[in-house]
């Protein structure tokens, strides 16, 4: 709306650079005695450029703005008075006076509805042929082709910017989306992520308080337990409120059931993460993430399991795969490279118990 603001304000200035082409008319109505064909010709013609000029500017409000329900029909009052005022050069300006009938047209290809603006210009193409063919002593200075090229162009304007229009409606409407989309993954991984540890949180915090009065040293365990996954849980929200900073397990756990269930592939996945440490949970995040990844591009399994344990994770499946990804590709590479860093092992390959591929994360305690 702001830019186009100027424009609906200000979009009679680019109609008055066309009206250079109505000084054929005057030069006209200038070379004949005095008279009323001279007196009406320059004053109708004086009412044509300003009306004109009122129509391009309105063109441009209704175009950039809401279009009133008697548009049209003003447009058109607007179209016939053009005519009228253009009829009224025809005893001064002869056949100079089909000029006004290139403005008339485009205007009506710009403001008027399809259906209604191309038969009207095409009338108009062939009554400024008519009229210089048929009339005695009028030449044909190619009136008919400057109607039909002006309506031409005016129509191929109004069409790109219609088409402009719709591509900026469609791109704010992708961007409205992408937020609601973004909004919607956010609170389906903090769902996820506090779920489940929140109920543990809960039921942990109603055990010590009950073992206060019978084991004050296991209340104290269980006070610390509580303390852990309290962090963890933080850690997960502030990992997925940063997104791309950082990735949570439960998060991926979460996306690894969903990637499954598009690839109709069945999984076992673990209910919670509340055991792992957090120095383990980025690494084992980033290896169900890779290996899920595997499983739904090549694996062609039917099953896919994720065994999680506070100082390892193993995600296996029973598909033939397409050959061994093994370390040759650059997520398993980069995957290597992390639990390097944290000194853990990783295990890539077939597996021994029966078909299928397996990854494992082994971290030292």
């Amino acid at each position: 709306m702001s830019e186009s603001g100027p424009r609906a304000r200000f979009g009679w200035l680019f109609g008055a650079v066309w009206l250079f082409y109505l000084g054929e008319n005057l030069n006209a109505l200038l070379d004949r005695p005095d008279g009323w064909q001279r007196d009406v010709g320059l004053a109708a013609l004086a009412g044509f450029a300003a009306l004109y000029l009122a129509l391009v500017g309105w063109l441009g409000q209704i175009r950039h703005g809401a279009r009133p329900r008697y548009a049209v029909a003003r447009q058109w009052l607007i179209l016939l008075a053009l005519l009228a005022l253009a009829a009224a050069q025809v005893p001064g300006a002869g056949f100079h006076a089909l000029t006004c009938l290139v403005f008339i047209g485009a205007s009506a290809m710009i403001g008027l509805p399809l259906g209604q603006a191309v038969p009207f210009a095409a009338a108009l193409v062939v009554l400024a042929e008519v009229l210089a063919w048929r009339v005695p002593g009028w030449d044909d200075r190619g009136y008919g082709l400057a109607v039909l090229l002006g309506a031409v162009a005016s129509g191929g304007f109004r069409m790109a910017a219609e088409r402009q229009n719709r591509l900026r409606v469609a791109q704010q409407e992708l961007a409205e989306l992408a937020v609601e989309n973004e909004r919607a993954r956010i609170a389906a991984d903090l769902h996820d992520i506090l779920g489940h540890s929140l109920t543990v949180v809960t039921v942990k915090a109603e055990l010590a308080q009950r073992l206060l009065d019978v084991d004050v040293e296991r209340a104290r365990a269980e006070l610390r337990d509580l303390e852990v996954l309290a962090r963890d849980a933080l850690s997960d929200v502030r990992a997925t409120a940063l997104g791309v900073r950082g990735i949570s397990l439960p998060g991926e756990i979460a996306a690894a059931r969903e990637a499954l269930a598009a690839a109709h592939v069945r999984a076992e996945l673990p209910g919670a993460a509340d055991e792992v440490p957090t120095r383990n949970r980025e690494l084992f995040a980033w290896t169900i993430r890779e290996a899920v990844t595997n499983v739904v591009r090549h694996s062609r399994a039917g099953h896919c399991e994720v065994r999680l344990a506070p100082a390892s994770v193993e995600i296996v499946d029973d598909g033939p795969g397409d050959g061994a990804p093994a370390g040759d590709g650059q997520g398993l590479s980069g995957l290597r490279r992390r639990a390097e860093a944290l000194g853990a092992r990783l295990t890539v390959g077939r597996r021994e118990d029966r078909p299928g591929f397996r990854v494992r994360v082994e971290v030292p305690s």
